[in-house]
């Protein structure tokens, strides 16, 4: 089973800019996206249609934020829009898929934002989701995957020091990834790939992504029971057309 995810930063932006062609060569059974920036009917579905995906999406209130959405093959035993905590579920931030044998969940986690201004929802947001997937992963095994908003170590962005303070590098968040794990979760690329330089989120600013400077941003994280599983999780920065770029995780499943 192939599944890829991508933060799009718009995703009407993103099919000017080759996403319905990344899609058609991802082969992906699974291609999650965040940051849609858009309602369902606000964007053409052709490029799904004739790839053969279904999907599920989940929207913000507010128009032009946030939002998430799963294409699929296989139609799902159910689809969850949100975690069930009204506070946090007018963002269109997160979707579950359920099949017989697992769940899926995409998620794109707040932003502490400059000077930490949303450090404290974010610390609330950290805590709830992880009982959401926790609770899940009770029932059987889960993949979750998304932008998480977060550089787990030093080895997951190009100037640790410089930004110890900043958002996605905080104490607070990292912790707050660590809990992830620590309640029964892998980081799979890491299963895999123990070295530096490698990144998911650049800056616009100033070449960053030309040089490399750059922020671990996306995961796949999966149930430790599918440890095992694991054949492969890449990065893909050769992929354009938004400042992430996706990544993949291929299991037996």
């Amino acid at each position: 089973m192939k599944l890829y995810s991508w933060n799009v930063n718009g995703i009407r932006a993103a099919l000017t800019k080759g996403l319905a062609e990344t899609l058609k060569q991802s082969e992906a059974d699974f291609f999650c996206v965040q940051e849609t920036k858009a309602r369902p009917e606000q964007v053409d579905h052709t490029f799904l249609e004739e790839l053969g995906y279904q999907s599920a999406w989940n929207s913000a209130e507010k128009k032009g934020y946030s939002g998430t959405a799963i294409f699929f093959r296989q139609e799902p035993i159910a689809t969850t829009l949100g975690i069930g905590i009204p506070e946090h579920d007018t963002e269109g931030r997160v979707v579950t898929l359920e099949y017989p044998d697992f769940f899926l969940v995409t998620v794109y986690t707040p932003n502490a934002q400059n000077e930490l201004k949303r450090l404290a929802y974010r610390q609330q947001w950290d805590v709830d989701f992880r009982e959401y997937v926790s609770g899940l992963n009770a029932k059987k095994p889960t993949i979750v995957t998304g932008d998480l908003n977060v550089s787990h170590q030093e080895i997951d962005l190009a100037r640790p020091k410089a930004n110890r303070f900043s958002a996605g590098f905080s104490d607070e968040e990292r912790a707050g990834f660590s809990a992830l794990l620590e309640a029964g979760f892998v980081d799979t690329f890491r299963e895999f790939e123990k070295g530096p330089d490698h990144y998911s989120w650049w800056s616009f600013r100033g070449g960053a992504r030309k040089r490399n400077v750059g922020w671990r941003l996306d995961y796949f994280c999966a149930s430790t029971q599918l440890k095992d599983q694991l054949k492969a999780a890449a990065i893909h920065p050769d992929i354009m057309g938004s400042d992430h770029c996706p990544v993949s995780l291929e299991l037996d499943l």
